[in-house]
């Protein structure tokens, strides 16, 4: 467009100035639209950039740079809690141990002449007594008629010298407290007990934790079968020098930790089957694959198989191959596919998941069955992008507010379910992320979001499930803190102790039970009120 000179817009008509003004801002528009497609390109470019800097740093083995430090979270779900919530403070409780008196000592002063005695005054205090003990057990041995010989067994929780207060100590310190094996070892060195550091790590991942391990297999088969819904996340863990990925699965009642080397869907659902290894097919396996557009032929002649269970891996690939699947080059993989279908169909055969909701942040593996999106995370993309204007930042400051607006009305219609409030919910959802704000970042992340419609607002058929994931971050810390102290792991004995050892843990603690005095229980110390197993406990908190 030519402008024209200064000295001549006196003459033009407020005609020929209104178009003048209008072509100015039309132009002015396009320019904004090749700026941010320019700023895209520049962020492409910038990213390209960096993965080539990695790769000429890894060919050259030089050490690779930090990890992104993750966003700052939003606050949406602080910031939407109802007022009455808001800033109330717990008060302090009086103390409820005065029935657990263990001594009674009197506390004698010589008093002056002519004193009259007024009684006692009490106070509680408490201490706590560590001490090393060394303990010789003189096992009687005896010789029977038949030449038998009988030895008196040693007291329960003994494990090759090393007696059950010590090992619950060194559990409970490593596993709640994040104590690394060398400050335990200097720490009950100081204490007076004689112990090595490869001991420690012995009575903390090999020695006698098959007890654990089975309570640890049933507490997850009890949650998926009782659960109405659960959440779901991972996080990157180090095996054997290699790189590998922790996922979490749990409710308000339980909690599970698997470490694998690969994320995918199949490995979700193998985590899901709970320790069964077994390959189904099923109207739920078919369903499964019908829903991944498994080709037609290979559908049929699953469907049409008279063998339908299948005991392992070894003979679930022996019968994909007499059926001739691995031989079909078509897309997607029917091995892959039918392989996934027969894990799911495990999973409901066992009655795992029957009737409960997967809520995730939408990472691609955990798509399956009934399944909803973290409210959180939805927000969290429009809180990470980078406006450059001032129009681009409003127009984010105004979305996130009226997302925030409509997450608090969620949680208000948790409370009191509607129809007629779902269904004025569903039409703003509509309204929210149709909206046309001129950024096209934003536009193209509310397109993408709106297409999620069914899971975001899965709620409003299921008001009991969660709207966001934070349970499963919250679980998942305590494992990156521990990855953060000691690292990684190097045998498969400490990788499968940590993951159920955690697990157990943060169980015990939404069941309100105290980690100490359930591996003083499992251990085989004496306690006043024994622990039911967790599995039990799980299956009565969801009849509650």
């Amino acid at each position: 467009m030519t402008l024209p000179p200064t000295d001549s817009l006196e003459g033009l008509s407020l005609a020929h100035l209104r178009g003048l003004v209008a072509a100015l801002i039309g132009e002015v528009r396009g320019l904004q639209g090749r700026v941010e497609i320019l700023e895209i390109e520049k962020q492409a470019l910038r990213a390209e950039n960096q993965t080539l800097k990695d790769e000429i740093a890894r060919l050259k083995n030089l050490p690779p740079r930090p990890p992104d430090k993750p966003p700052r979270p939003s606050g949406m779900e602080k910031a939407t809690q109802p007022s009455s919530s808001k800033g109330k403070r717990r008060r302090r409780g009086a103390k409820r141990d005065g029935g657990r008196v263990s001594r009674e000592v009197t506390v004698a002063v010589s008093p002056p002449a002519g004193s009259r005695f007024k009684g006692y005054e009490t106070i509680l205090v408490r201490d706590l007594i560590l001490s090393a003990e060394v303990v010789r057990y003189r096992r009687e041995r005896w010789v029977t008629p038949a030449g038998e010989t009988i030895v008196a067994p040693l007291p329960a929780g003994i494990v090759g010298g090393w007696g059950p207060n010590l090992r619950r100590f060194i559990l409970a310190c490593h596993i709640q407290g994040q104590v690394t094996t060398e400050r335990l070892t200097a720490l009950l060195t100081g204490i007076g007990v004689d112990i090595s550091k490869r001991q420690v790590v012995r009575l903390i991942s090999e020695e006698d934790l098959e007890a654990f391990a089975a309570e640890d297999r049933d507490v997850l088969r009890a949650g998926l079968a009782t659960a109405r819904w659960i959440t779901v996340d991972d996080t990157s863990a180090r095996h054997a020098n290699r790189d590998g990925y922790t996922t979490q699965i749990g409710d308000d009642r339980f909690t599970a930790f698997r470490t694998g080397r690969s994320k995918s869907r199949a490995a979700f659902l193998a985590t899901l089957r709970a320790g069964h290894s077994d390959y189904i097919i099923n109207e739920e396996a078919l369903a499964y694959m019908r829903g991944r557009n498994l080709a037609g032929p290979a559908l049929e002649r699953l469907a049409a198989a008279p063998h339908r269970a299948f005991a392992d891996s070894a003979a679930w690939a022996a019968h994909l191959a007499a059926l001739g699947l691995d031989q079909l080059a078509v897309e997607p993989n029917p091995v892959k596919i039918a392989t996934e279908g027969a894990m799911w169909g495990a999973i409901r055969h066992h009655g795992f998941l029957a009737d409960a909701v997967i809520v995730s942040d939408d990472a691609g593996q955990f798509r399956i069955g009934d399944h909803a999106l973290c409210w959180v995370h939805a927000e969290r993309l429009v809180h990470k992008l980078m406006p450059m204007t001032p129009d681009q930042r409003q127009a984010v400051d105004v979305m996130r507010q009226l997302i925030w607006w409509f997450y608090r009305d969620l949680k208000s219609y948790q409370r009191a379910p509607c129809p007629r409030r779902a269904a004025a919910l569903r039409a703003r959802f509509e309204r929210l992320f149709k909206r046309r704000t001129g950024y096209v970042m934003l536009d193209r992340l509310l397109a993408r979001l709106h297409r999620r419609k069914q899971e975001l607002l899965r709620v409003l058929d299921r008001p009991e499930i969660p709207l966001h994931t934070n349970g499963s971050e919250n679980d998942i810390r305590a494992f990156v803190t521990k990855r953060k102290i000691s690292g990684g792991t190097v045998s498969e004995a400490g990788k499968n102790a940590r993951d159920l050892l955690l697990g157990l843990m943060k169980t015990c603690i939404k069941l309100d039970i105290s980690f100490f005095r359930y591996l003083g229980d499992r251990l085989g110390i004496p306690t006043q009120q024994p622990i039911p197993p967790l599995p039990d406990l799980v299956r009565q908190a969801a009849q509650a």
